[in-house]
């Protein structure tokens, strides 16, 4: 009888022990059955608990990109709801083929042990001797998909601006151009834009994305910047940029429309400012009286503080040099800065005559000094 209501005793503890642990479920949804190649879907994954359940951690990391598809993470959060704890991951994905897709991504809870906070508790952990976690893998639920085909890698809302200066340019000075592409979408689609003009020299920067990831893919700003040196009239000519609008369901064409770049014509010409010698007798004691006039005001207007301006201009410029990282860049800021002063190196740079950046930075800082 005594064995009995002992084995009874122990059973309704381990019962209770049993009911008193904490349970976990997971849910899982993607924010459409149907998408795009390259359109943004959004998947959101749950984990609900029965209480705060303070001894699990979640070891779910689906981020990838491979020949399929491309998982980014949007979102990561975990919180109370009536003192239940709930952890909720939402992912975008990209998928780059058409067909049907089935997400499914691998999970692992990790419970701590007892012994671990025991060991942990008392100030002697020994990591060899005990096992942190007890660790659960699981499968998550499935997501499946049907992925339509599209005409354009780039999907989206998108709008075309650019920046430029005026059409007229003196000769051997830079005419900048940026190419802005604003709107939300698969901004990784977006290849380099290259122009090769015959006789004019071009500077091209890198493409800078600055954007934010929402449900609905990337938004933001894709810009490029160029520079452009010739001695004669130009063209840049002009491109068309496709994407497939998700609103319209259609392709949607972004126009660059050519310019031309001509050179600005002088407002005087030379000639016109020599009359023949004979209209003028001049008196070689004046001069000397306004030679004299001119180098006293000349002294008089002199400040000298100026020459530490100018020092500390050439410092702000070295230090900025010193930050760049490419020669690419590097030649882009010459350009800008003084294309005449410094066309020796950006001309080595080009034919890769100079190859070390900091040979380059170098030369540039001591070229800087010089007046």
């Amino acid at each position: 009888m005594k064995k009995s209501l002992t084995s009874i005793v122990v059973l309704l503890v381990v019962l209770v022990f049993d009911l008193s642990a904490s349970t976990y479920k997971w849910s899982a949804k993607a924010n459409k059955k149907t998408a795009y190649v390259n359109e943004a879907i959004l998947l959101t994954y749950v984990c609900e608990f029965s209480d705060a359940s303070e001894l699990y951690t979640i070891d779910f990391k689906p981020v990838q990109d491979n020949e399929h598809f491309s998982i980014q993470l949007l979102k990561e959060s975990q919180g109370l709801n009536n003192s239940k704890r709930v952890n909720t991951y939402k992912y975008i994905a990209y998928v780059k083929k058409e067909g049907p897709i089935s997400f499914d991504f691998d999970v692992v809870m990790k419970k701590t042990t007892q012994e671990s906070i025991d060991s942990t508790t008392n100030g002697h952990y020994d990591d060899s001797k005990v096992e942190a976690f007890i660790s659960t893998p699981m499968k998550q639920l499935p997501l499946s998909l049907i992925i339509k085909e599209t005409p354009a890698q780039l999907v989206g809302e998108f709008t075309l601006r650019v920046k430029q200066d005026i059409a007229k340019h003196k000769a051997y000075e830079p005419y900048n151009l940026e190419i802005q592409i604003e709107g939300v979408g698969n901004f990784s689609s977006l290849a380099a834009i290259d122009f090769s003009i015959d006789g004019v020299k071009t500077f091209t920067q890198n493409a800078v994305v600055k954007s934010d990831l929402t449900q609905d893919g990337e938004k933001g700003v894709w810009s490029q910047k160029f520079a452009f040196v010739s001695d004669k009239n130009f063209t840049i000519p002009s491109f068309k940029l496709e994407y497939f609008d998700l609103k319209v369901k259609k392709i949607v064409t972004l126009d660059f429309h050519r310019v031309n770049a001509v050179l600005s014509s002088p407002d005087f010409v030379k000639e016109k400012l020599l009359d023949s010698q004979e209209d003028y007798i001049v008196d070689i004691h004046y001069i000397y009286y306004i030679l004299v006039f001119i180098v006293g005001f000349i002294l008089a207007k002199i400040e000298f503080p100026r020459l530490k301006h100018r020092v500390a201009q050439e410092d702000l410029f070295c230090k900025r040099i010193h930050k760049i990282n490419s020669l690419e860049k590097l030649s882009f800021i010459l350009v800008a800065k003084d294309i005449q002063k410094y066309k020796e190196i950006i001309y080595k740079i080009e034919i890769k005559e100079l190859t070390s950046l900091k040979e380059v930075k170098k030369l540039i800082c001591n070229l800087a000094k010089i007046r």
